[in-house]
């Protein structure tokens, strides 16, 4: 069996752009007419572009191949050009080819790809979503979500009444392309009665997931969780930004609050060196951008052996769901999945058959490979034209 085709599909995500304004999905085809479905995560450059890389890739590295080649594929896309170090847009282009790939070789098999990477371990997988407007608004917007405690409560008792234990909210403000800076007491104070309302709406029914987007310093983060202690977050997200592990192992050690990190980390390379430094009790790689499913595996049992956690990240589309769902399955330390509320809307139109979302957790597939396929009627119908960013920092400093 050899790889003979790729399609690419740059998506364009309609109003309310839950996960991101557009996705990016390949589809590798065999001479056996075996297809496999990917999801690239990557906005460092336009998508448009960044197809252009994709064909590139396939080119090179993928056309003729033996798909069950995952580790040759894998060294020899890392190493090209004599790179050899976490990339984060090579690595992105990689994550959503070797996503299809085991896609593929699921399907050859007859298996699910969980039952190639270990097997099942768990039956149901806890999953929790982010706090979105009532009314289907803008996700972008400033929604009153967003900065009013009360309403942000509202929609967590909503959630929580259809089943899940866990809200993510990230009331701490913006966030810019000159981070790290030291929280405003308006921020801090702010941020401590969301989780003071929530917690007080949800009482113990729902974990609370305090997000930032590593925009503070080190003391400015530690001074954040002090406040946030009370009310007993499952974990502080990307306190500081991602290059100096050595600088989030120090708010780590200042709070009682786990802190997690992940969805801008590439390569097992990168998270080594946040479990070396005691960064983070919670990793949240995201399999479109980390290096793909192989790699998650990986760094799931680097970090068994650190007594950490693995949370796989999703700000994308269903198709990274789906390769997130299946390293779940068979990680041992797993935690909980991130979900787009309760994978109806858009993302649900994408697919030919839902994602099995059950009273707040999420049923493993059975069927071959990735367990789902893609309608592509839909995904030809919403083509991305827009020359913005999958996500976007602001470009002023805070003062």
């Amino acid at each position: 069996m050899k790889i003979t085709d790729l399609t690419t599909f740059v998506v364009g995500n309609p109003p309310p752009h839950k996960g991101g304004r557009y996705f990016i999905f390949v589809k590798l085809t065999t001479d056996t007419g075996i297809t496999g479905i990917g999801e690239v995560y990557n906005a460092t450059f336009s998508p448009h572009v960044i197809k252009h890389m994709i064909d590139d890739i396939f080119t090179s590295h993928i056309e003729g191949t033996d798909p069950f080649r995952i580790e040759t594929l894998w060294r020899n896309v890392y190493a090209r050009g004599y790179s050899s170090r976490p990339d984060i847009t090579l690595v992105g282009v990689l994550s959503g080819l070797e996503m299809a790939l085991w896609d593929i070789n699921g399907k050859a098999l007859d298996k699910p790809v969980y039952e190639l990477l270990g097997g099942k371990v768990h039956e149901k997988l806890r999953s929790y979503t982010y706090l979105y407007p009532a009314d289907d608004g803008d996700a972008n917007s400033a929604d009153p979500v967003y900065s009013d405690p009360q309403v942000a409560a509202e929609r967590a008792v909503h959630y929580v009444s259809q089943g899940f234990t866990a809200v993510k909210f990230d009331p701490a403000g913006a966030y810019t392309t000159y981070d790290p800076h030291q929280p405003e007491l308006e921020s801090i104070q702010r941020s401590q009665k969301f989780v003071e309302t929530i917690r007080a709406a949800v009482g113990n029914k729902a974990d609370l997931l305090f997000g930032t987007h590593g925009q503070f310093t080190p003391a400015g983060a530690i001074r954040m969780a002090k406040a946030l202690e009370a009310s007993d977050p499952l974990w502080f997200e990307e306190p500081v930004p991602p290059e100096m592990p050595e600088q989030m192992a120090r708010v780590a050690q200042q709070t009682s609050i786990p802190v997690a990190t992940g969805e801008r980390l590439t390569t097992k390379y990168e998270f080594a060196r946040v479990l070396q430094c005691g960064a983070a009790a919670i990793l949240q790689p995201a399999l479109g951008r980390v290096g793909g499913l192989l790699e998650g595996k990986k760094i799931a049992s680097m970090a068994e052996t650190h007594y950490a956690q693995l949370a796989p990240h999703l700000y994308c589309g269903p198709v990274e769901a789906a390769a997130n769902i299946q390293l779940a399955a068979c990680t041992p330390n797993f935690l909980i999945l991130e979900s787009i509320e309760t994978w109806t809307g858009f993302h649900r139109d994408l697919l030919q058959g839902p994602i099995n979302w059950q009273d707040g957790y999420v049923i493993p597939p059975t069927t071959p490979g990735l367990g789902i396929e893609l309608n592509e009627e839909v995904a030809r119908s919403h083509p991305y034209n827009d020359q913005q960013l999958h996500i976007e920092p602001a470009t002023t400093p805070i003062t």
